[in-house]
């Protein structure tokens, strides 16, 4: 009997182990590729409009991502970084049904792979005072031998690292960029600068724009159509334009064409009347730009010669003495001005205008004009021709009534629009159009410039942009969105992997603000002191200026003995910190390493107590 039991045992052990074995092989091919994103941020989780982009792959696209191993042993921040690219890639890669293929290459020093690292347009970056240098970028490749780089991965970059891997993984799937037709009368591309006879750089804006589209520029006085296989044309501060050039924005309107339109009452870079041999000249030129017999037929109210101010969001700039104040003409809008619904808009923070204008629907318009950017309730208006002369900014502020309701500065109209021409009776016109159209109206052209947005530094011979302001995102994502392709423009400003200690920041700013506060009490004594001391000081004599009276050395002795108590109360401050963070320490560590797993011990035993009885 002992035997047969033995023997059931043995077999029912085997059986559950064939059984075991069974389930992980079922369960390997059923669940392969299968993940669980359980992180906050669903950081590994892939957008859609990345999956869209992966699974328009028609053709694979090989990846190679190099990384200096070796050289960053003691770098943990760009190690943790490196591992997230790593395996933000991965998941890209598992995800792209195989067209996606990715390599991982060391590229040690004098060896092949730092060669073709450094072919591709990598750049190694100086990593210590010895000129250790390191490699960390992705090189692209597709089967028309076509290129694509990511020089360097920047951790202060994170939150536009999907973003960037999904536009260079983009940009090698597209045969053929969407074509875009730029009208400017603004020196947005790189040319020669005759006020200072060199070569100016681009515009990021421009840059950017040259980089993602095929730009063409176009001529306003020798316009008269435009090529039906422009998908997107803007027009950038539109100054007098002839009844032809007007004509043929109008057509490509009613025929389908996406247009976006940047008028400015006040366009700061307009150089259009400079002359070096009069600066004068360059004052007193009208920098205002319209559309006016476009603005009519589509029933939009626009004044180009009123300028937007808003109190609420006035940002701070040099007075003409050099203290700072605050210019209602120049706009910090926030993410509570700018529009939610929109996929322009939805993920962006802050943008930067400067005499800035605005739009309304005129009356009996049949189109609807849809905000995008609006300024605060705040805000009224005012000349443009105020901002011209004006030496102080605080001087706008003179009579300023608030209207209580904000002002349209970029908004997206849309309608069945009728031609502004009715009288030309040109081949192939078009009196109205087929189908409802949307157009883009920004009431502003220096939101395009770099000033208002990003600072340009050199790094390693290149020119890298640090942005302050969305700005140039407001604008490549319009343009993303005119073209049709929004995929994008929804993966744009990820969350980061970076988890800060919150209750730490919290408790850094309580001590701070106390300490703070010390400070100001022992500036306010010390004010006081030197006060008494110097009307002591003037009470004395001529010959006993230089000896310190008993009620000079009697005051002086009080504040020093005053100084080290507060000196001393602000040690207090910053060890009571020190130790609440300590014992904050204290705490997690006791929870991850002792009280969890002792949870986890005493259930299981519970568990294997409950069964043993139950049996």
């Amino acid at each position: 009997m002992a035997l047969n039991r033995k023997t059931l045992t043995g077999s029912a052990l085997f059986i559950l182990a064939l059984l075991f074995v069974a389930v992980l092989l079922v369960s390997n091919a059923l669940l392969r590729g299968a993940r669980v994103d359980l992180t906050q941020n669903r950081l590994y989780t892939l957008s859609e409009g990345t999956r869209n982009i992966l699974t328009k792959l028609d053709e694979p696209v090989n990846l190679y991502l190099y990384y200096s191993d070796k050289a960053t042993q003691n770098l943990p921040q760009l190690r943790a970084y490196y591992q997230r690219v790593r395996e933000l890639l991965e998941e890209m890669a598992a995800r792209s049904n195989g067209n996606l293929r990715l390599s991982v290459i060391d590229p040690l020093p004098f060896s092949e792979e730092e060669d073709a690292a450094a072919g591709y347009g990598l750049q190694a970056v100086p990593i210590d005072a010895n000129g250790e240098k390191a490699f960390f970028g992705l090189a692209g490749t597709n089967s028309t031998k076509g290129q694509a780089i990511i020089p360097f991965f920047r951790p202060d970059k994170e939150a536009f690292l999907e973003y960037d891997i999904a536009k260079l993984v983009h940009d090698l799937n597209t045969t053929k960029k969407p074509a875009i037709g730029l009208l400017s009368s603004l020196p947005l591309a790189a040319g020669f600068d005759p006020a200072t006879r060199q070569m100016r750089e681009p515009w990021a804006v421009y840059q950017e724009l040259s980089q993602l589209f095929e730009v063409r520029a176009l001529n306003a006085a020798q316009l008269k159509s435009i090529d039906k296989d422009i998908d997107v044309l803007i027009v950038v501060q539109p100054k007098d334009l002839s009844d032809d050039a007007q004509y043929a924005l109008d057509q490509f309107v009613l025929r389908g064409g996406h247009l976006m339109v940047f008028v400015d009452p006040s366009a700061e870079l307009d150089d259009s009347g400079a002359d070096p041999q009069n600066p004068q000249a360059a004052m007193m030129a009208d920098k205002s730009s319209d559309l006016p017999k476009l603005f009519k037929a589509w029933g939009v109210d626009y004044a180009r010669d009123k300028v937007v101010l808003d109190r609420a969001r006035a940002l701070q700039i040099s007075g003409p003495d050099g203290a700072p104040v605050r210019h209602p003409g120049i706009l910090g809008l926030t993410k509570a001005d700018l529009s939610r619904d929109d996929v322009i808009t939805a993920n962006l923070e802050t943008i930067n205008v400067s005499s800035a204008g605005y739009f309304e629907l005129a009356k009996e318009s049949t189109a609807k004009l849809v905000p995008l950017i609006q300024s605060s309730t705040d805000s009224a208006t005012t000349g443009a021709d105020r901002l011209k002369f004006m030496p102080d900014p605080a001087t706008l502020l003179n009579g300023f009534a608030p209207t209580g309701t904000p002002f349209v500065v970029a908004g997206r109209l849309e309608g069945k629009f009728k031609t502004a021409f009715p009288e030309r009776k040109d081949e192939g016109h078009l009196a109205e159009a087929k189908e409802a159209n949307a157009i883009l109206l920004v009431a502003d052209t220096d939101v395009l410039s770099d000033r208002l947005w990003a600072q340009s530094t050199n790094f390693m011979g290149q020119r890298l942009l640090t942005a302050f302001a969305n700005n140039g995102d407001l604008f490549i994502n319009a343009v993303d969105n005119l073209t049709g392709d929004t995929d994008l423009i929804s993966i744009r400003g990820r969350a980061t992997s970076q988890r800060p200690f919150t209750k730490v920041e919290e408790l850094k700013r309580s001590a701070d603000i106390a300490m703070r506060s010390q400070e100001q009490k022992l500036q306010g004594e010390l004010s006081e002191t030197e006060r008494k001391l110097t009307e002591l000081q003037s009470a004395k004599s001529q010959d006993q200026q230089m000896v310190l009276s008993p009620e000079q050395k009697a005051e002086l002795d009080k504040f020093m003995k005053r100084k080290v108590e507060i000196r001393k109360e602000l040690r207090e401050v910053r060890r009571r910190l020190d130790a609440d963070i300590e014992s904050l320490g204290t705490r997690l560590k006791f929870y991850n390493i002792l009280l969890i797993p002792i949870l986890l011990v005493l259930g299981a035993l519970g568990f294997a107590a409950w069964k043993r009885r139950a049996a």
